[in-house]
């Protein structure tokens, strides 16, 4: 009987022992020391902010256009006999270049009766003179005789009739000139409408044109933009006006030319609430060659930096510096984050200038900062000397 109470009691009373000696094990272990990790750095790469001198750059994009144009049309009728070898697309003319001919056969016959037409005129003005000499000669013993019995009125009638037939005889001389086609100025030919042996009509398309002396590109520009020039609404430029550098990636290059603003119009658009500016280039297809030697052809599209106003002393920084918001991170002198609100005076895509909100001689973060938070510990690298290391 004891035998048996003491084989069921027997694993219980070990079991209860095992646990006692666990929980006084437990009781007496010392405390495990606690250890307060401080929160790792992040590492960031910084701008030493830095003050300068600083004449801001206005960028813009625009379409290369004559400043002279034409549709040619023609003014007198006739068949097409001649045309320049300089009449095609892309051919040069100048003042003494005949670009077309239209038969003047008709033209010169009309000429011919003109001038015939004011030989008589002139005869009946000297018979009209002398009929009004002999009638003076009769009347000279009446004291009071009419201006008909004098024959002033007829003189006066052939005399209108001799003016008459002069502009005749000058209207048949212009369209004889007109049936050479000539242009004042030097240029390029756009495109060709007629040929040889063609007859047109007074009006028709002949072609068009456009000189080469200048050629104009037309600049949108926001209220920023025109702030950073500096240039008021309706501008239009003197001897100083501000220089421009154009750039643009042709048959594999980048070319570059140099023009002038000369204008902003004195008009905001009102559908996009733009100014547009105007640039001149001289002698684009001559002397105002790029650096490469290549035309500024008409119809290319180029970009556009304008010089604007200078700024003293102001703090210029890499365009990655300023977030959005017109943020910036800096480092202060204990390596902790501090953002601020700075003043832009001007943004391009590499660069900013601000007129507050950073001091020389501070950390400002350049990097890309995830989940930023005021008072984070930071570890900076200097963008500089990390630039120079990687060369």
């Amino acid at each position: 009987m004891n035998f048996s109470l003491l084989r069921w009691t027997g694993p219980t009373l070990v079991l209860c022992a095992g646990i006692g000696v666990f929980v006084l094990l437990r009781a007496n272990a010392p405390e495990p020391e606690s250890q307060q990790l401080a929160p790792r750095p992040v590492t960031v790469y910084t701008h030493i902010a830095e003050r300068a001198d600083t004449t801001l750059a206005v960028h813009a994009q625009g379409e290369v256009r004559a400043r002279t144009a034409l549709e040619l049309t023609a003014q007198v009728a006739g068949r097409v006999t001649a045309a320049s070898n300089e009449y095609t697309e892309g051919g040069r003319f100048s003042p003494d270049t005949v670009l077309l001919r239209i038969e003047d056969t008709d033209y010169r016959l009309a000429m011919r009766e003109a001038q015939a037409t004011v030989a008589a005129a002139k005869l009946s003005l000297q018979q009209a003179h002398a009929d009004a000499d002999v009638a003076r000669q009769q009347l000279r013993d009446i004291s009071v005789a009419s201006d008909l019995a004098l024959k002033k009125p007829q003189i006066e009638e052939a005399q209108a009739r001799l003016e008459a037939a002069r502009a005749e005889l000058e209207q048949a001389q212009l369209n004889l000139e007109r049936t050479s086609l000539q242009l004042p100025f030097t240029g390029r030919v756009a495109s060709t409408s007629v040929h040889v042996g063609e007859y047109v009509n007074v009006g028709a398309p002949l072609g068009r044109v456009f000189a080469t002396d200048k050629v104009q590109i037309r600049l949108p520009l926001n209220d920023q933009q025109l702030a950073a020039l500096g240039l008021p609404i309706g501008f239009a430029s003197t001897d100083d006006a501000p220089p421009v550098n154009i750039t643009a990636e042709l048959a594999g290059r980048t070319h570059r030319w140099r023009g002038e603003l000369v204008r902003i119009d004195a008009v905001v658009d009102s559908s996009t609430r733009l100014i547009y500016a105007t640039a001149e280039v001289d002698e684009p297809y001559g002397s105002g060659r790029s650096d490469t030697g290549m035309p500024l052809a008409v119809g290319l599209f180029v970009d556009v930096e304008i010089r604007g106003r200078d700024i003293r002393n102001a703090m210029r920084i890499p365009s990655q510096g300023l977030r959005p918001g017109n943020r910036v991170y800096v480092v202060d002198a204990s390596g902790l984050l501090d953002v601020r609100v700075a003043q832009v005076e001007h943004l391009t895509a590499d660069h900013a200038i601000l007129s507050s909100g950073l001091r020389p001689g501070e950390r400002l973060v350049v990097s890309t900062l995830r989940n930023p938070v005021a008072g984070m510990a930071l570890a900076t690298i200097d963008e500089q000397r990390y630039a120079t290391r990687e060369k």
